[in-house]
């Protein structure tokens, strides 16, 4: 592919190869999580359990937070071909998934509230019903995430077969950040059962409340590293990143000749597996021209758009 065309790019890029997988599994698993807190809720309030009602609240939040995954989706696709994006449509759903990650952590200051209020204030559990709504909850939690992975490898085959990978990972954050939820939900529902039997065979009624703030913890950590990721894209910050060492090994190496340096580079990151650069060039080479430095750097094909100046020393 040649760096310079960049409507090319996102005609091949953009327009025909949306992570359809991840759209579909983001959608399907929109429609089971609210089917599922619908149960809980509703089994909750028939059986007077607190536990699965605050369970079936909880899991409505990771409901809204996957359904805003699939919307980021839906609004990448329906827009890929307006041309006020310049470099498409794909930060669309890697602010979905940052967006996810921050409704994450209100999730977390939910089960903290909930389980401390819980710890000095115990609730009554009818423990038999509440196990085996809580272990139903987890079967569903575990098919939500097998359809999200499988919507994963697709995406991570279908890059090996374009050729986007060269050694660096390039992850789908949207499709990542409504894994997470499913994961967080799935460790809640571990949680929970874990407490229940512990309250309903041994009489540990605190243990409810402190292993709610456990998991509270550990998604926390989790969300965490979820913004971290996806403020980087969003903020440009790729400086940092594999290609850029590339590009500056090819101008030494290709420009030592002309004595060619950077002045100046600046990478930001356009699509999962593509950057674009600007790149400021000093060289005594009289010859050199920007077709020929796009040339050098078409080795490394995650660079799908270049703006190249030469300035030429004594001129």
């Amino acid at each position: 592919m040649h760096t310079h065309d960049l409507a090319e790019w996102r005609h091949e890029h953009v327009f025909d190869r949306g992570n359809d997988a991840g759209e579909r599994g983001t959608r399907l698993v929109t429609r089971i999580t609210a089917a599922m807190m619908l149960v809980e809720i509703a089994a909750g309030w028939f059986y007077n359990s607190m536990a699965l009602l605050a369970d079936g609240l909880h899991m409505s939040s990771h409901a809204v937070a996957i359904g805003l995954s699939a919307f980021a989706y839906a609004a990448a696709r329906r827009h890929a071909r307006d041309p006020r994006y310049a470099f498409g449509t794909w930060k669309i759903e890697v602010l979905g998934g940052f967006a996810s990650a921050i409704f994450l952590l209100v999730i977390v200051a939910l089960m903290v509230y909930g389980s401390v209020e819980r710890l000095f204030s115990p609730a009554s559990i009818h423990y038999p019903e509440a196990m085996a709504i809580a272990v139903l909850g987890l079967l569903v939690n575990l098919g939500c995430a097998l359809i999200l992975g499988n919507a994963h490898r697709h995406e991570h085959d279908h890059g090996h077969l374009h050729g986007d990978d060269h050694g660096h990972h390039h992850h789908d954050l949207n499709l990542k950040s409504a894994y997470l939820h499913v994961i967080a939900d799935a460790a809640t529902s571990v949680a929970a059962i874990a407490a229940l039997a512990g309250g309903w065979w041994l009489g540990w009624a605190w243990l409810d409340p402190v292993m709610g703030i456990v998991g509270a913890v550990v998604v926390a950590v989790w969300a965490k590293g979820l913004i971290a990721e996806t403020a980087k894209v969003l903020l440009d910050r790729e400086m940092d990143h594999p290609v850029v060492d590339e590009i500056r090994a090819v101008i030494a190496e290709r420009g030592a000749a002309g004595e060619t340096l950077i002045a100046d580079l600046h990478v930001w990151r356009v699509g999962r597996a593509a950057h674009a650069c600007a790149l400021s060039l000093v060289t005594h080479d009289a010859q050199l021209t920007p077709r020929q430095v796009r040339e050098w750097l078409a080795v490394h094909e995650e660079i799908v758009h270049s703006t190249i100046e030469i300035h030429r020393c004594g001129t």
